[in-house]
């Protein structure tokens, strides 16, 4: 499952209707064209959003989906704290969590084995958005 996050990680709010659909559609387009996938979900970048933006991707068939847990993985500075990371995670995993992980993060990439285990082992089971609309 993949989903929208915009071509240029603006923010949604200051953009006018235009631009707004051209952010959001050129991604689908460029995802459709290559794959043959239709993305149905988005997440604004850095969460900001607003009731028009809302009313607007909905209006282009998306539905919006926010993050229960992150941390700051996606500060290039912040890199080299694999145990930061994997204890920052484990002790805010929770029923029904989503996880927002950056693939910029090296530290990501080193840790997500051993956290995929461990939440499995914790009792936790990995599923996707789709899963959750039944």
């Amino acid at each position: 499952m993949c989903g929208n996050h915009t071509v240029n990680h603006k923010c949604l709010p200051e953009l006018d209707e235009n631009k707004l659909k051209e952010e959001v559609m050129k991604l689908h387009q460029a995802v459709y064209e290559k794959y043959g996938y239709e993305m149905k979900y988005i997440r604004p970048p850095e969460g900001e959003y607003s009731e028009r933006t809302l009313s607007l991707t909905n209006s282009y068939g998306y539905r919006t989906v926010m993050w229960s847990l992150a941390y700051d993985d996606w500060d290039e500075k912040k890199q080299g704290r694999t145990e930061y990371a994997k204890e920052k995670l484990l002790t805010n995993i929770h029923n029904g969590a989503v996880i927002l992980l950056h693939a910029t993060s090296k530290d990501n990439s080193e840790i997500l084995g051993d956290f995929i285990t461990e939440v499995r082992r914790m009792g936790y089971e990995f599923k996707s958005i789709d899963d959750f609309q039944k």
